[in-house]
């Protein structure tokens, strides 16, 4: 039942979320649709990080379901860091801006661990995973460290 509650909320996003910078009627809409799709992420791998961290017993199963949300969430927040996103309720830098084929990188780079990640979640390896989650913590952390204000 998950599986297929979380397969059809999947599409539903992805429906909604492919020409997602065309829908953005104000900057602000934008922010909080990036800052949505982070915390839906975020917190699927804030899971997968317990598990890899023994602070939450490892199950295969459920560790294999929070990557591939994690995994597809990744593609999403790109979209929404369009002109003018810049100001306002954002934790975001100048330097995204300033700097956007760097971020464009780091993104690509987060996507590509996300991917790995899902698939070492799939061995049912609790080592796998952990190997898995902290190359894709390192990518999350890069690009935190250079485009997100504490």
């Amino acid at each position: 039942m998950k599986t297929i509650a979380s397969l059809a909320l999947a599409a539903a996003v992805l429906a909604v979320s492919a020409p997602a910078s065309a829908q953005f009627a104000k900057p602000e809409d934008a922010i909080k649709y990036r800052k949505a799709a982070f915390t839906v992420m975020g917190a699927q791998f804030s899971r997968l990080g317990a598990m890899a961290n023994g602070k939450m017993p490892f199950d295969g199963k459920a560790a294999a379901e929070y990557a591939e949300i994690a995994a597809f969430m990744s593609h999403l927040p790109w979209a929404a860091f369009g002109e003018g996103t810049d100001k306002g309720d954002t934790r975001a830098k100048p330097e995204i801006w300033k700097e956007q084929a760097k971020f464009k990188e780091g993104a690509d780079k987060m996507q590509a661990e996300m991917v790995k990640l899902a698939a070492a979640a799939k061995t049912n390896n609790l080592d796998n995973l952990k190997t898995a989650f902290s190359a894709t913590a390192g990518t999350c952390k890069a690009c935190h460290d250079a485009f997100r204000k504490d």
